[in-house]
């Protein structure tokens, strides 16, 4: 099959044609009846190109969740872009103090009347439109081979948005192979959490059956069966955790909801048994970490292989992965103004003291070597790979996009080497002191048609496999020589010297190293807002008073002084998101969650 992602502007229109995200005469919503024009459902799926184009209109929200740009504030149809998942926890400040829902979950006041539905809408809607390609693919001229195989890939899409949901929401409405109009009664009763759980994993099974292990050349970012086995072990490791393996949100939140709805009402170890195994039969597979470094680095930088991974289009470690064409955008959002960025959310001081030295201890261990007057220096790489702080080094581009060498961005106030306060500098450019540094390429420039980057977003790769198998395997079993080998693996690619964690851990000690290894190796992709909230520790990371980073210089002389962002506030409510007003207004079957 031709590549699905480059057919997708080609062939949007014929998959919006069917999608129920359309509009719709009772006011939208994932049971909206399908709008139509001179194209209708069997002149689509007569044609084996507009067959393969509603196909690929599915993938195109796939990254949806994870988007840097997700949160937007439009009062007046010009729209600001104020973050993602990243400014709703301890990662990131937003990039705009306009009311969100990513600021209404820092702050605490979020609800149901004004959460966003994005996840509800378009995960349904897309979950629609696969139910429908599944009733109509038999009619398309398609031959049977790539019909298995369209039909395996929409069987993951589902699984895929199902998961989306379920990480959201808990418990959810299964609605089959149906397709609801609103001349069908609506009533979306939610199903077990249990029941989701075992419908997707079911789902990822039987599509892992006909895919293959990986996809490659013109049908790289197709669902494979890596993918399938990949969603399988995560959605298990959250089935697992803390927050829904014998829940108690019912009663720690409050509401009328039954506990089954929101997790497994009786704890059983067995589920990280589960999720170890499943992670298992993708440990030391085909996959594995990437070590190439980036364009003009030299391979044995500590952690260039870390670094080289992003800007990589196609490598060894992705497993499922968001396409798009060529671009900039992560640029646009998260270089500095000197760079011709800066739109994106700014990173905490919480994970920046998160990073270890470049020994591998934290700089909380006296014995580390840290300076808190020279705070970044033998730092773990990943710091810098990660995070821009003031005299990080970056590439300088004139107006005509000649390089002009490289220079530090001067997050400083006051003066250093002939240059002043500044764009870039504290309470300026940042109100935290840093910028977002992770998956940015080193050759690329803000707003630039010519020098962009061929970057993918990864939304699930093999470093996230080695967590989950390592968390679960050492909840189930204790720190085994398999959590150790796996973890140091990914402390040995970040070039920590000596890479090994200490010998004879405890399971408590070893899961805060699993913990912090997740924070600061899956930075900035979609990961910590659940994590904290699947291992039931929100509590204490969320109700902070977030912090940045002050440097005042004069000549030789610097100071590095933290100060106070944001206060975040948390509540039992909040590990779950509320189900949307509009959606609950219109089924009365719908459970609102616990707390809302």
């Amino acid at each position: 099959m031709k590549k699905i992602y480059s057919q997708i502007v080609t062939f949007w229109v014929c998959g919006l044609l069917l999608l129920g995200i359309a509009s719709c005469k009772k006011g939208g919503g994932f049971l909206a009846q399908t709008s139509t024009t001179d194209l209708n459902q069997t002149s689509v799926f007569a044609d084996s190109a507009r067959t393969a184009g509603f196909l690929a209109n599915i993938y195109s929200n796939v990254g949806f969740s994870a988007s840097a740009t997700r949160f937007v504030y439009d009062p007046l149809g010009k729209k600001v872009i104020c973050g993602g998942l990243d400014a709703a926890c301890d990662e990131s400040e937003p990039s705009h103090a306009f009311s969100t829902t990513a600021s209404a979950f820092a702050t605490g006041t979020v609800n149901a009347g004004i959460v966003d539905d994005g996840p509800y809408k378009t995960c349904y809607s897309n979950i629609r439109s696969v139910n429908q390609f599944l009733k109509n693919l038999p009619s398309s001229p398609i031959k049977a081979p790539n019909k298995a195989l369209m039909v395996a890939e929409a069987r993951f899409l589902r699984a895929w948005y199902y998961a989306i949901l379920l990480k959201h929401y808990a418990g959810v409405p299964l609605v089959g192979d149906s397709l609801f109009t609103y001349e069908t009664p609506i009533n979306v009763k939610r199903s077990t959490y249990a029941q989701c759980v075992d419908y997707i994993t079911s789902e990822c099974d039987a599509a892992a059956q006909v895919l293959p292990l990986v996809q490659t050349g013109a049908d790289y970012g197709r669902a494979s069966k890596g993918a399938c086995l990949a969603l399988k072990a995560r959605v298990l490791l959250y089935a697992a955790s803390p927050l829904f393996n014998g829940t108690t949100l019912v009663q720690d939140a409050g509401g009328n909801a039954d506990p089954a709805l929101v997790g497994y009402p009786v704890h059983d170890n067995g589920l990280w048994k589960k999720a170890e195994d499943a992670a298992a039969v993708l440990v030391k597979s085909v996959y594995s970490l990437n070590t190439l470094p980036p364009k003009n680095v030299d391979a044995s930088a500590p952690g260039a292989g870390f670094q080289g991974l992003f800007p990589q289009r196609e490598n060894s470690e992705y497993i499922f992965e968001f396409m798009r064409p060529g671009n900039s955008d992560l640029e646009n959002l998260f270089l500095p103004p000197s760079r011709n960025g800066a739109n994106g959310a700014f990173p905490y001081q919480g994970l920046v003291d998160a990073f270890p030295m470049s020994n591998g201890k934290l700089i909380t261990d006296p014995t580390s070597g840290y300076n808190s007057n020279d705070p970044y220096a033998n730092r773990d790489p990943r710091l810098n790979y990660s995070i821009t702080h003031d005299q990080s080094i970056m590439l300088v581009r004139l107006g005509n996009g000649t390089v002009d060498g490289v220079g530090p961005v001067n997050i400083f106030i006051g003066s250093y080497n002939g240059n002043v306060t500044g764009q870039d500098a504290v309470r300026q450019g940042t109100p935290t002191g840093y910028y977002c540094n992770k998956m940015l390429d080193p050759a690329a420039t803000s707003s630039s048609l010519q020098f962009n980057t061929s970057r993918v977003i990864p939304l699930m790769r093999y470093a996230e496999v080695l967590l989950n198998y390592a968390e679960a395997a050492n909840e189930y079993e204790g720190p085994t020589n398999n959590v150790y080998d796996v973890i140091n693996s990914i402390r040995k690619r970040a070039g920590l010297n000596p890479f090994q964690l200490p010998s004879g851990l405890s399971k408590d000690e070893m899961r805060k190293y699993i913990q912090n290894e997740r924070r600061i190796e899956l930075a900035y992709e979609e990961h910590r807002f659940w994590d904290v909230r699947r291992w039931k520790i929100a509590g204490e990371t969320e109700n902070i008073q977030a912090q940045g980073m002050e440097v005042r210089r004069n000549g030789t002389s610097v100071t590095y002084n933290k100060f106070n962002v944001t206060k975040h506030n948390f509540r039992a409510a909040m590990y779950l998101w509320p189900f949307p007003l509009s959606e609950t207004g219109k089924s009365p079957s719908l459970v609102q969650n616990p707390g809302y």
